[in-house]
């Protein structure tokens, strides 16, 4: 059956390989089902019972998007929601609820609305083959600065905002601002009060879950993120139940692994608040839904472009074939997400490590999506994962998107200074869209008055122009 299905024999790989390569992908990615409600609810600020059905949608719109690669494209290429895209809505979600003064479960419905109409544009781009020639209309070097900046930005929040902690009078103090940035540790003890002894805690789980990431990754072994948070996890339990006299486990006295499809149902299945979402403002609305495309465009083509090489799988021309079916699975991903509860769902690079494990064919990402679906009933366990252990694996994705620099020419000042204003303004601004807009208007700028006019595509003038209608006349 698996061969008829997957032509096996065809693709040099047997149902025994393709199960440990999409058992490989699983381990290295595994840490996107705690982490996107983590990030997607600000870390419990919309509550227990959007954490839930966020939890669900991350595996059900990811089991819905890789069973579409599987069938569809044949490729062994897993999906979930992405990082960055899923750090970008969670600030979407923050500045609705400061503009509109919504509550925080009502602002991420509305919400929830751009990412269903980024899911239908891009189904409908990738059925008429106008995905590839929008990448290749915008300019390759703003396009290459993208993910160093996101990068960037993970990394502030990973070591930033991502880790707070509350005293009894409930002012919350941050490990970059506070801890690291206090004159000396008695100041930092003197600033906390009954915080510090958890900020400590905090600080150790969140540099021995990153080292440990480190050091595995560097020794090749599978699973290193995973790895690395589960362990930095038992050191955080650890330390608050000997320092710190709290049972990290009293959650799950009381705890249900029913999966919480109720919440679900609740707060995120088919919850588009539209009426939230057109109090946005059209030119706000416009300049979402094309950041949030341009951004998974560009992680995805990148990302099976980059994978599908090191698996031999493109022709003499460097195309992939499937391409068209595989950008379909993603966009059908999408939708599944925005329809469940979750932000854009994308091809991850993390299925680099199926590949080269041997998966070859749909059989990897099926594997990898039933794994997926089958954490449904986990979701008490993963929501005791301490926030530090998270943003371990936070900031090393962070830094893994940093290699992306590698390709900027740095003796081409028209590349240089977009890419240098994304790299400052992505981490100060935490806007993807923001940042990606001032680069494409300085770009535009440098090249129209520099008489090279002509290099700046129909496409990119107008992105630049709605960036500047939005920054300077949209109110």
């Amino acid at each position: 059956m698996f061969e008829k299905i997957f032509k096996l024999k065809q693709n040099n790989t047997n149902v025994r390989t393709e199960l440990i390569a999409g058992f490989t992908t699983f381990m290295t990615m595994a840490y996107i089902i705690a982490l996107n409600p983590n990030i997607l609810t600000n870390y419990g600020a919309g509550g227990q019972a959007l954490w839930n059905g966020v939890f669900l949608s991350t595996c059900i719109a990811s089991f819905v998007g890789m069973v579409c690669m599987a069938f569809i494209a044949n490729k062994p290429f897993a999906m979930a929601p992405g990082m960055g895209l899923n750090n970008f809505f969670a600030v979407v979600v923050a500045n609705l609820v400061a503009l509109t003064g919504m509550s925080y479960v009502a602002s991420f419905q509305a919400a929830l609305v751009i990412i269903l109409i980024e899911g239908v544009i891009f189904t409908a781009l990738s059925i008429l083959n106008v995905r590839e020639k929008i990448v290749n209309a915008i300019p390759k070097g703003v396009r290459m600065g993208i993910a160093p900046a996101i990068g960037l930005m993970l990394m502030n929040i990973g070591f930033g905002s991502n880790i707070y902690i509350a005293n009894e009078e409930y002012t919350q103090f941050f490990v970059m601002k506070d801890f690291f940035g206090a004159l000396t540790a008695d100041v930092a003890r003197d600033t906390m009060g009954s915080a510090y002894p958890t900020m400590v805690l905090s600080v150790a789980t969140l540099f021995v879950g990153l080292f440990t990431i480190v050091i595995l990754a560097k020794k090749g072994i599978k699973g290193a993120v995973l790895i690395g948070m589960l362990f930095a996890s038992v050191v955080n339990w650890g330390g608050q139940y000997l320092f710190l006299d709290v049972n990290p486990f009293a959650s799950l006295q009381t705890a249900s692994f029913v999966p919480p499809f109720g919440d679900m149902v609740e707060t995120t299945l088919f919850k588009f608040n539209f009426e939230g979402f057109l109090d946005i403002g059209w030119f706000t609305i416009i300049t979402l839904v094309i950041t949030f495309c341009i951004i998974d465009m560009f992680d995805t083509i990148g990302t099976l472009v980059g994978t599908a090489s090191r698996a031999n799988m493109l022709d003499k021309d460097g195309n992939m074939p499937q391409m068209k079916e595989a950008l379909l699975s993603d966009a059908v991903g999408t939708v599944a997400g925005a329809c469940t509860g979750t932000s854009t769902v994308t091809t991850f690079v993390e299925s680099a490590s199926g590949v080269e494990a041997g998966g070859r064919t749909g059989l990897t990402a099926l594997t990898t999506g039933i794994l997926f679906l089958a954490c449904i009933f986990i979701a008490p366990i993963a929501a005791i994962i301490p926030a530090p252990a998270t943003s371990a694996a936070l900031v090393y994705v962070g830094i893994l998107m940093l290699m992306g620099l590698k390709n900027i020419k740095w003796d081409e000042i028209d590349d240089v200074v977009p890419v240098g204003i994304m790299l400052l303004a992505m981490p100060i601004s935490s806007s993807i869209g923001h940042a990606i807009g001032l680069g494409l208007i300085s770009y535009t700028v440098i090249k129209t008055f520099s008489g090279k006019f002509k290099e700046v595509s129909i496409l990119t003038y107008i992105i630049s122009l709605l960036f500047l209608v939005k920054f300077f006349l949209a109110v």
